[in-house]
């Protein structure tokens, strides 16, 4: 507690000599980014597990092929929960002379869940929210109903015993079928209408579901109830992919975002680093002192932990709340990212964000501080005379470890760690190496130039450690700049370019062979270009290799697709938005044995590999094919994708229908409404709305890096205020003996600026070269994005470094030329 009290009395005195306000600044910036990322990245992962769930149009759907007891509805509401339910089945549905098969959706009210239904007041007019589901005596139609059945909004149809009126055309409903497979027009009614109307009688073929939605920990609690005593035949479904696209954007934005935090730590890390090496240097006099008037080792130590405690704490507080409310500015900002508003944050990112100030003081400020207790007593004589420095393994050894930690903590992501923290370490190591380099150089060539520049080389030949260490220093601030600046435009313009303006936004589904030409000619005359009709079958995995679902399951494989139904295509050559990773894919002219190409994620699912055979039921037909590919696909593409694809052979023989994609602009929608009146059969999907979200995502996850790139420029400029300040008491000292032998201030200051741009020039270089490397790397590794040498990068790092560095250090350093030489002398 002594050794408290006396850190404590001084702490006012150390703050106002400034090495620990840099420190202080050093890890607010740190734990300010740490916390800010933590609180938006946990409101939007509750989001995006609210999003995920739109699918379901709820949080919990239990489904099934009978009535389900009502008792769990009312059991669901005690509990706090949102309930809904409805119907599913197939009807025909009439109007006057003419019919169709209808999917009939009966909804309760208060359907969606989670989601939003979108209607349009006339066909293929622009959408809007719809406030309710259709009341009693009233239907919403979609598109290709009302084509089949040729009438519009305003008619009325008959729905067994009952004649409804046709209010609105249905565009988008939260559940609807993402995969293709709902080929019936759907026609959404009132839950109320379905008894009066006499379809549903003993044996109907229908599915009934119930949906709840609340608290996340209530819903878990709920469904792992329900799991305990699940009904016979009944269905619990709790979680589903909110898209491949928009997941793959959400990825995306999460690696932007923790690139960004990831650099602001590094900086951070090497501002903490200079300034406790300074704050150490300054209390070399002070502990010699308290050691000549008989304090032990112990107590020297204390006093400088503390000391670094109390500004960790410090630190910490005015980082977590900085962090906060920079969280809720960008929250604010980024509204509307996610449909629906953005749950609010819990505090568990706080413990991360004081845990980094901790570990970066203890790893990058206490072996500094070390050096303390060896002060020998007799420098308070001697100055010249310093303690013996800490171990090398222990110096680095800390340090590695204390950032390898925080950036685990903060990026999970090995990809991403390995990346920045070993292009770091190589370009710290050739830093190093220039440093030295440029020691050795300018030492020779200091004697041909002019006395201004003479001295300012000198200086960095002079303090050769100092000058390797500066270059690192400026050298790294420099890198992270530069990545997050210029690279981070050219990262951000390729994920733009991955959804250009011209992509997809209608699927047109159930396209018969014999309709392709004219679908073909109708679009040649409205000037949309050559349409590519992709096939589509319906089939079922029967067996994997010869083991039937049940028995795959029962070996711990994720069988959960195989035995259901699900959308097949065949090709003969590779789609462009697709990438062989493990495996061959079939030659154009394959004619053997039946093969079978898979997704990547859905093969690590299904525990399926190169070799394994999957019996595939189409149309009756079994088909034996060997998983010979597997493959990543581009969903940002919008185009017709499949989980797998099979060779042609003889696929062309089985029944099939066609899928197509196209990008239709609002004033080309007419050719929409011809086409489903000649081609009644065919189901347009507008997927208008997906795409406004993923580009809603690009935009806002690109405001947010631009908004978390300020904490990483804060640190860069503490990483540069910490390198400048490292030198000032001997630039102080070197200038009053230079002006006291008769230098001009302007000649003290000419060598400043020599010797920052020497620095500079030298750092910029090594940061240009850096960046491009770490930037094309990230880029193809985990963005899969297409990036090249970038010249500007190379242009702005040399004249960066050179101007940067160069002013800011002598506009930061004239201090020391300006200080009376007098004084200066006189404290020496």
């Amino acid at each position: 507690m002594r050794a408290f009290r006396f850190a404590l009395s001084g702490i006012a005195r150390e703050l106002r000599a400034g090495e620990l306000l840099v420190l202080m600044a050093a890890l607010s910036i740190a734990v300010a980014s740490m916390t800010a990322i933590g609180f938006l990245t946990d409101r939007i992962s509750r989001a995006v597990a609210l999003q995920a769930t739109e699918v379901l149009a709820a949080d919990l759907r239990l489904s099934g092929g009978r009535p389900l007891a009502e008792a769990r509805l009312v059991e669901a509401e005690t509990q706090g929960l949102s309930t809904a339910y409805g119907i599913n089945f197939p009807s025909v549905v009439f109007s006057e002379q003419t019919s169709t098969l209808a999917a009939l959706k009966a909804v309760s009210t208060g359907y969606p869940l989670r989601g939003e239904l979108r209607i349009a007041d006339r066909l293929f007019e622009t959408p809007r929210l719809a406030e309710q589901i259709p009341a009693p005596g009233t239907v919403y139609a979609d598109a290709a109903l009302l084509a089949r059945l040729g009438i519009d909004v305003g008619a009325q149809i008959e729905v067994g015993a009952l004649v409804l009126t046709v209010t609105q055309v249905l565009v988008y409903r939260p559940d609807q079928n993402p995969g293709f497979s709902g080929l019936a027009p759907t026609l959404l009614m009132h839950v109320d209408d379905i008894a009066p109307s006499g379809l549903l009688v003993e044996g109907s073929r229908a599915n009934y579901s119930q949906l709840f939605a609340g608290d996340p920990d209530e819903v878990a609690a709920f469904a792992a109830a329900l799991r305990e005593n699940r009904p016979e035949g009944v269905r619990i479904e709790d979680q589903a992919e909110s898209g491949s696209q928009l997941a793959s954007a959400i990825d995306r934005a999460g690696r932007f975002l923790s690139l960004a935090s990831l650099v602001s730590l590094i900086l951070s890390a090497v501002a903490v680093a200079m300034a406790a090496r300074r704050y150490a240097d300054r209390r070399l006099d002070s502990a010699a002192l308290m050691k000549t008037f008989g304090a032990p080792q112990s107590f020297v130590l204390q006093v400088g932990v503390w000391h670094l405690l109390v500004v960790g704490v410090l630190a910490s507080a005015i980082g977590v709340g900085i962090g906060y409310a920079a969280e809720r500015l960008l929250s604010s900002a980024l509204s509307g990212w996610l449909r629906g508003d953005l749950p609010a944050a819990g505090w568990a990112p706080v413990l991360p964000g004081v845990a980094t100030a901790m570990v970066l003081l203890v790893g990058f400020g206490l072996p500094a501080l070390l050096r303390l207790g060896d002060t020998p007593p007799m420098r308070v004589l001697r100055h010249d005379l310093e303690p013996p420095p800490p171990g090398i393994w222990l110096t680095y050894g800390a340090a590695l470890g204390a950032l390898g930690l925080i950036v685990f903590w903060a990026v999970p992501e090995v990809n991403l760690l390995a990346i920045i923290l070993g292009g770091t370490l190589a370009t710290s190591a050739v830093l190093v190496l220039g440093g030295r380099g440029l020691v050795a150089l300018l030492g020779k060539l200091r004697g041909q130039v002019g006395v201004s520049w003479r001295y300012g080389l000198a200086n960095v030949a002079r303090r050769g450690g100092d000058s390797a260490i500066q270059v690192v220093a400026f050298g790294l601030g420099l890198m992270v700049l530069l990545l997050l600046t210029l690279v981070r435009n050219d990262l951000l313009d390729g994920w733009n370019a991955t959804v250009p303006i011209d992509a997809p936004n209608q699927f047109l589904i159930n396209i018969q062979p014999d309709e392709r030409d004219s679908i073909r000619q109708l679009f040649s005359e409205a000037a949309l270009g050559e349409v590519e009709f992709v096939p589509l079958v319906r089939g079922r995995i029967n067996t994997i290799n010869g083991l039937s679902p049940s028995e795959w399951r029962e070996q711990g494989r994720g069988a959960w697709r195989a035995g259901r139904e699900m959308n097949l295509s065949w090709s003969a050559t590779l789609d462009p938005s697709n990438e062989v990773v493990r495996g061959e894919y079939w030659s154009a002219d394959h004619a053997g044995p039946p093969e079978v190409s898979v997704d990547e994620d859905i093969a690590a699912e299904m525990g399926l590999t190169i070799g394994d055979q999957l019996a595939i039921d189409i149309a009756g037909v079994e088909r034996i094919a060997t998983v010979s590919s597997l493959r990543t696909i581009d969903w940002d593409s919008f185009k017709p994708n499949f989980f797998m694809v099979l060779s042609p052979d003889g696929m062309e023989a089985l029944p099939q229908t066609y899928i197509t994609s196209l990008n239709i602009s609002e004033n080309q929608t007419g050719v929409l409404r011809q086409l489903v009146r000649q081609h009644p059969s065919v189901s347009v999907i507008d997927i208008d709305a997906a795409l406004a979200q993923v580009r809603g995502i690009i935009q806002k996850a690109t405001l947010a890096v631009q908004y978390v790139f300020l904490f990483t420029l804060a640190a860069g400029v503490v990483v540069l205020f910490a390198a400048i300040q490292s030198t000032l008491d001997e630039r102080r000292f070197e200038s009053a003996l230079l002006r006291t032998f008769g230098a001009s201030r302007r000649v003290v200051l000419t060598g400043i600026l020599a010797e920052f741009s020497a620095l500079g020039l030298l750092a910029g270089i090594c940061a240009a070269t850096g960046a491009s490397i770490i930037g094309i790397i990230v880029a193809r590794e985990l963005f899969d994005l297409p990036m090249g040498l970038n010249p500007v990068l190379w242009f702005a790092g040399t004249i960066g470094g050179l101007l940067l560095v160069g002013i800011s250090g002598t506009l930061a350093a004239q201090g020391a030329a300006k200080a009376p030489p007098v004084n200066t002398l006189r404290g020496h």
